[in-house]
């Protein structure tokens, strides 16, 4: 369902929105009325900024490795300076590389998943800030998960429990400054095959394997409702977050997970 004219008015920043989740996210925001940045480090995201600019939506795209404040914060200011300002942030770059017991990850491995699922948020959220401070007025959407609780994915585990305190934090700090900051929580989500995998491409072992279909059955079994979600069903409630009909909820985490609390 789209709410027409919603974002009119309204600049939003999309990370992580060549493909799955995010590019569901821009889409539908550019066609309830928003302008929408589209931030992703693949050149797909051009497709994508292509598609709904032919549609007759407002739309840029920018390449950046947002796990580099550098670059978060260039894409920050690139489109403050297409826009003229920047009311909604979405945080939406993460998501689990490797899935095994946590005592089969390697130094590598772990540092590498905190700096997928953490640090986009933590930067682009630093970045975002000096804009919506300027401004008085600003929504921050981060993308969390409910796997905070769950197996084979530890170090994932441990990044969106920060990405979870980030947001209460930043949520007391920022309040009187008009700014609000909240986050869903999603559970499995059914998409299309990623055209760039999150993960290692090479052939996977039966063991690895069995440990990744471990976590496809916990994340269903675990839902009241046992299944995966659709990109809509995450879409919706990302962007009513982000809309000035959630004006007074902040600090906020919701999951959506078909009743798997996390």
């Amino acid at each position: 369902m789209v709410f027409a004219g919603r974002f009119d008015t309204k600049v939003l920043v999309v990370t992580g929105s060549a493909q799955g989740l995010g590019e569901a996210v821009a889409t539908r925001a550019a066609k309830e009325g928003g302008r929408v940045a589209l931030v992703d480090r693949s050149e797909i995201v051009h497709e994508v900024s292509e598609k709904l600019t032919a549609e007759g939506a407002q739309a840029m795209s920018l390449i950046a490795d947002l796990e580099q404040y550098p670059d978060c914060a260039a894409a920050m200011t690139a489109a403050r300076e297409r826009f003229g300002r920047i009311d909604i942030l979405v945080n939406n770059v993460g998501g689990t590389i490797w899935a095994k017991p946590y005592a089969y990850y390697e130094e590598s491995e772990i540092e590498a998943e905190i700096r997928r699922s953490l640090y986009p948020t933590l930067w682009c959220c630093r970045a975002v800030l000096p804009h919506m401070l300027e401004q008085r007025q600003g929504t921050i959407v981060n993308v969390s998960s409910v796997a905070t609780r769950g197996i084979n994915r530890v170090p994932y585990s441990a990044a969106k429990g920060g990405v979870n305190a980030l947001t209460a934090a930043l949520a007391w700090e920022y309040a009187g400054h008009g700014i609000r900051v909240v986050a869903t929580a999603p559970g499995g989500i059914e998409a299309p095959e990623r055209r760039i995998p999150r993960g290692p491409t090479a052939q996977r072992s039966e063991q690895e394997k069995q440990w990744s279909q471990a976590v496809v059955d916990q994340t269903v079994d675990s839902s009241l409702m046992h299944r995966y979600g659709t990109l809509a069903e995450q879409a919706a409630p990302i962007l009513f977050l982000a809309s000035d009909e959630a004006s007074y909820i902040t600090g906020t985490r919701l999951p959506v997970a078909g009743g798997d609390l996390g």
